[in-house]
């Protein structure tokens, strides 16, 4: 139903991919391989929503990414019928992503970012920030997994909550970075993120 009422499948599934991760940037084989459909489909659609406003490209080591515009008028009423968000007591529309629903395995996950290769945002210095009690083993293969999936090498960083704790308290720096970076929030059990 959603595809007729906005016209196009790609176009729903490109919605739902750039809602669902908003201030992670993708470039089209990727996008491509994540909902899968055909690149000639794909470019047309990025070309209707980029000439509407709704997404931005910037060119980053000589590939063209594409991000969900936060500044565009009509962001929070799509972000909330495209990005899987709660509303005031009502059960989210999507499913959570992949990303989340595999961390769940991992161990008891209380938060999870993405940053740096993710949202062209090298500040951080990683790429994935876990925070919990985790299995390490079954960590590193979600780690080789999620490599394998980007085709990229992921920095990332695991700790457990009391340390994360102590070290935003005595204003670590590489707490403080990560926090300012730009970043997407796979998980935040207790809002952790946002305090």
């Amino acid at each position: 139903m959603i595809e007729q009422l906005f016209g196009s499948k790609t176009r729903v599934k490109l919605l739902q991919l750039f809602y669902s991760n908003p201030n992670r940037a993708f470039y089209v084989r990727e996008i491509t391989r994540k909902i899968d459909e055909q690149i000639n489909s794909v470019r047309r659609e990025l070309a209707n929503l980029l000439s509407i406003g709704i997404i931005t490209s910037d060119t980053t080591n000589n590939r063209l990414y594409y991000e969900v515009n936060q500044q565009y008028n009509y962001y929070d009423p799509l972000l909330l019928i495209f990005g899987g968000k709660a509303v005031a007591g009502k059960a989210a529309a999507n499913p959570k992503t992949d990303e989340q629903t595999e961390l769940k395995s991992v161990g008891n996950v209380e938060v999870a970012i993405f940053t740096g290769q993710f949202t062209r945002d090298e500040q951080s210095g990683i790429d994935f920030l876990v925070i919990g009690n985790v299995n390490q083993h079954k960590l590193e293969k979600y780690i080789s997994e999620l490599e394998a999936q980007e085709n990229k090498e992921i920095r990332y960083t695991v700790m457990p909550l009391a340390e994360f704790e102590y070290r935003r308290q005595i204003k670590d720096g590489f707490i403080a970075k990560v926090l300012t970076s730009k970043k997407q929030v796979l998980v935040d059990k207790h809002n952790i993120i946002e305090k």
